[in-house]
């Protein structure tokens, strides 16, 4: 595709061990699929079990009344509609209590959590294997609950484990002791990296261990599993300091992100890695103030670059011959240094001036592009606004005005479009801002008697290919109708039901007709980008505010234009496959027409040696305009160190890449087994890591860099692109979703994934609260339905939108403060503008959306309100996305956990 963008869319490692409960629980009654709001159990009957990949079989309607509730007791909620197609949870196991042995080599700090048996597949205990002395008890179980009390093994703590720091030659830091080279590593590069990172175990020092375990008491209908031990990505995003802290030199990670900080040394090592090894490259991230990306200009001299690969001189070159030749970390040759450029070395070869000079103490610089690397004048930004004016966009507001007389051009042959002045229809903002404030003006009159259905959006395309491709620039498409004239008009096809689940249903998830994907290469070709603006059912006054917002993001944010980007890499790897939207102008060069701020892209790495026999790997991203980012990671003998520098958030960003491309060529059900897998293999070989050190018994092991993994990809399932089948999710926002996934950071994409969720009702009725203590106050609560309390006001943030749950109990007058009507109305909340109003609760709540909105300003956040009870909408905007909840036909956390446990245990 071309570079389509889809905008408004709505210590080390520390191995887990994951505890399933010692002795046989008495059996709970099934309980409902439908998450409970708050702590008390289930009151509904549960549906039967639903077969992985069956026909979906339409839920029975529900009926149910609300009880009455006091304050701050806990209530249940109406049974939610099937989200088929993710699987149940795994048979129940018996746990055994695992401690660390004695042993040469002390295996990393570990944490184990409990894991209640599934009601579906039992099988015999297995019998506990004491290990170890005996754990102290403490309670951890919540005193609000009403059953009795379950007792856990105290937490035991060692020392951390200290890992020696690596600084660049430039430095002038004295190192630590070095460590012995490995097989064919030159005594050059053991001089100049003496303090290279540490390249497997490390003997005789004490390392973390935490062991959590939760028995159940006997004769409790409660399994003996507190919900709230289990790992939870509460505080967002948390990037890896491995690397940084190894090489402090490198970019910065918002920048570069590595699935894991250690490459493996040997083909076999790398075989046994089975979750993605790459990286998320976000080239134009923004910076916070004071941290900017410094600007290099090297004048007449010209970029220094490797004549032998062509890398640019970076924080990792070595200065050689007094100074006068430096070598390339990527390739080893010697290059010349330009007399402008000399500069004298001190006692440890490193430049008297390096500490002056941002190219070399700098990961991340911007370079002033002289003009031989520019194929052809710069030109000026050029946006041209594809629009249409049918009666559908006429109704719902989208022409409404938000270019002397400007002239209208009409062409009526739609099979051949012809341009007679294709150039006029160009104009220069500064030169001709009158028109264009003239024609947006008339705009809306103009085409306000218009009852035409139809809408020729193929031959539009053409006739701005034909005015844009001479310049190139951006594409602005605003569609409100399906094709159906000219070429490229498609057929209202459907989502046909009967399709799901064959090898056909991947179809549904591809254009009809080739002419777009043909036309996306042709703008890609003439260096035009293209953004299609997605609004659902628009109206002016529900979308009006996000569109404005959307469209003055896209004219002013940071934007390269014309750009193209290239990954290289040290000597025995390379990027091989790139995933995002872009196109590959040949094996290894990215054609970007107007990559912007907002956009990241995925790639994968791959061993073209059977065995590297460097110490480090040097990775450095080129974007040609000319912005370049490198990064050095050390190579590794042991697949433990591969886990212990993993990074959570780089590996989903791009498994969700992955998934997504999957399911466009095969069944959704494939995509999510593709994510299950890999996680569960990777678990698998961990656990098989460490089987000889401990008897593991039934603990579900797992390293802490990956303690989120597991909840992550159940949230991928579950994630509009993946989930269920036919019923789950229309097609177009299925797609829509989908492709803007594709283009997210590290950090969107989690939150997108995982969303916020707070209650606000506290701190609104609190008496001097203050703004600056929001994150002090607003705790960030589990997204499940058990953190809802009738009596509370909550706002759930994914990113992309807001949503505010009123809780039916909620204080009448907070409710008639923030909304301007009484609790007690039977008013459509919905149809409600949230707005301020004078009052100190609605000016404290607006402070928070403001700093919500503040926090993230790549789109607008459209907020949605809803409150309990009201059905459908509180199902569709917030119960139906609480990704820790089962949904008829879905797993929720824990039995994705046991499930995940159970497909480890099968090739253990």
């Amino acid at each position: 595709m071309s570079n389509i963008e889809l905008m408004g869319n709505e210590k080390p490692g520390v191995p887990n061990f994951l505890r399933i409960p010692s002795t046989p629980q008495t059996t709970m009654p099934l309980a409902s699929s439908v998450p409970a709001v708050g702590e008390e159990s289930f009151i509904y009957k549960a549906a039967s079990p639903t077969i992985f990949n069956g026909p979906y079989v339409p839920p029975p309607q529900p009926s149910f009344t609300y009880n009455d509730v006091g304050l701050y007791q806990q209530f249940s909620d109406p049974e939610l509609p099937r989200s088929a197609g993710l699987p149940f949870a795994g048979s129940p196991v018996s746990t055994a209590t695992v401690l660390p042995s004695s042993g040469q080599q002390p295996p990393p700090p570990f944490v184990s959590y409990p894991l209640r048996p599934s009601a579906f597949y039992p099988q015999p205990p297995i019998p506990s294997v004491p290990m170890g002395f005996q754990p102290q008890n403490v309670n951890l179980m919540p005193s609000s609950m009403n059953v009795p009390y379950m007792e856990a093994d105290t937490v035991t703590q060692y020392p951390p484990l200290q890992t020696p720091t690596f600084l660049a030659h430039q430095r002038g830091y004295a190192p630590p002791m070095p460590f012995s080279a490995p097989m064919g590593l030159s005594s050059r590069e053991q001089l100049q990296h003496p303090s290279g990172p540490p390249l497997g175990p490390l003997q005789g020092l004490v390392e973390d261990f935490e062991s959590l375990s939760i028995g159940s008491v006997p004769g409790s209908m409660d399994p003996g599993v507190d919900h709230k031990v289990l790992p939870r990505p509460l505080d967002g995003d948390v990037e890896p300091k491995s690397s940084g802290e190894m090489y402090p030199l490198n970019c910065h990670s918002r920048f570069l992100r590595l699935t894991t900080s250690a490459i493996p040394n040997s083909k076999s090592l790398f075989s046994r890695w089975h979750l993605p090894l790459g990286a998320i490259i976000h080239p134009l991230a923004e910076t916070p103030d004071g941290e900017e990306v410094p600007v290099v200009n090297f004048g007449s001299m010209g970029i220094i670059r490797c004549k032998g690969c062509r890398t640019y001189v970076n924080p990792y070159v070595t200065f050689v011959d007094a100074g006068r030749k430096w070598r390339c970390n990527l390739c080893d040759f010697v290059n010349e240094v330009p007399g402008e450029y000399f500069s004298h070395l001190d006692a440890n070869c490193r430049r008297i001036d390096w500490n002056q000079r941002p190219e070399l103490s700098k990961g991340s610089v911007d370079f002033v592009a002289p003009a031989e690397y520019m194929v052809r004048q710069q030109m000026p930004p050029l946006y041209f606004f594809l629009i249409d004016v049918s009666i559908t966009a006429v109704r719902s507001g989208m022409i409404e005005s938000s270019l002397t007389q400007p002239q209208m051009m009409v062409v009526s042959d739609l099979d051949d479009v012809f341009l007679p002045s294709p150039d006029d229809l160009l104009v220069n903002l500064s030169e001709s801002r009158r028109t264009v404030e003239v024609f947006l003006d008339s705009l809306p009159s103009m085409f306000q008697k218009n009852v035409n259905m139809e809408s020729a959006l193929g031959p539009a395309l053409k006739a701005a290919f034909v005015v844009v491709r001479k310049l190139g620039g951006k594409l602005l498409i605003f569609q409100s109708t399906l094709p159906s004239l000219g070429i490229g008009r498609l057929r209202l096809r459907g989502d046909d039901p009967r399709v799901y689940g064959t090898d056909k249903e991947h179809t549904l998830r591809i254009p009809e007709d080739p002419f777009y994907k043909q036309m996306a290469a042709n703008f890609n070709k003439f260096q035009i980008g293209v953004n299609v603006y997605y609004y659902p059912s628009f109206d002016s006054n529900i979308h009006g505010e996000k569109l404005k917002y959307e469209l003055a993001r896209d004219l002013t944010r940071e934007t390269a234009w014309e750009a193209v980007m290239r990954i290289r890499c040290g000597k025995g790897v390379r990027f091989s496959t790139y995933h995002g939207n872009l196109m590959l102008r040949s094996m290894d060069l990215l054609a970007l027409p107007a990559v912007d701020c907002d956009k990241a892209f995925g790639a994968q790495l791959s061993m073209d040696d059977t065995l590297l026999t460097t110490r480090t790997v040097y990775i450095q991203v080129a974007l040609l305009r000319v912005r370049v980012h490198t990064a050095a990671a050390p190579v590794v003998t042991d697949l433990g160190e591969m886990y212990r520098h993993a990074d959570t958030g780089a590996i989903v960003t791009l498994l969700t890449r992955l998934a997504i491309e999957k399911s466009l060529s095969h069944k959704l059900e494939d995509a999510r087994d593709l994510v299950q897998l890999r996680i569960v293999k990777a678990l698998r070989e961990y656990r098989n890591l460490y089987s000889v050190q401990h008897r593991l018994g039934s603990s579900l092991i797992y390293p802490e860099s990956l303690k989120f993994l597991l909840l992550y990809g159940l949230s991928l399932c579950k994630s509009v692109p993946l989930r269920g089948g036919y019923a789950d999710s229309h097609l177009d926002e299925r797609l829509a979703a989908a492709y803007t996934m594709m283009t997210l950071p590290v950090t969107r994409l989690l939150k997108l994934l995982y969303p916020t969720l707070i209650r606000v009702d506290k701190y609104l009725t609190k008496e001097h609260a203050n703004v600056d203590e929001l994150g002090k106050i607003l705790n960030k609560l589990p997204v499940a339905a058990k953190s809802l309390y009738s009596t509370g006001l909550y706002i759930y943030d994914d990113g992309l939108r807001l949503i505010i749950w009123f809780g039916k109990d909620l204080f009448s007058s907070i409710f008639s403060n923030l909304l301007g009507v009484n609790s007690s109305d039977f008013i459509d909340i919905s149809k409600l503008n949230l707005s301020v109003r004078d009052n100190e609760v609605s000016r404290k709540l607006m402070k928070v959306l403001e700093r919500v909105r503040d926090s993230d300003r790549s789109c607008y956040q459209l907020c949605h309100l809803v409150r309990q009870g009201d059905q459908p909408r509180e199902i569709s905007l917030l119960l139906g996305n609480l990704v820790e909840d089962k949904i008829e036909g879905t797993s929720d956390y824990i039995d994705w956990m046991l499930q995940s446990y159970r497909l480890v245990q099968q090739s253990a």
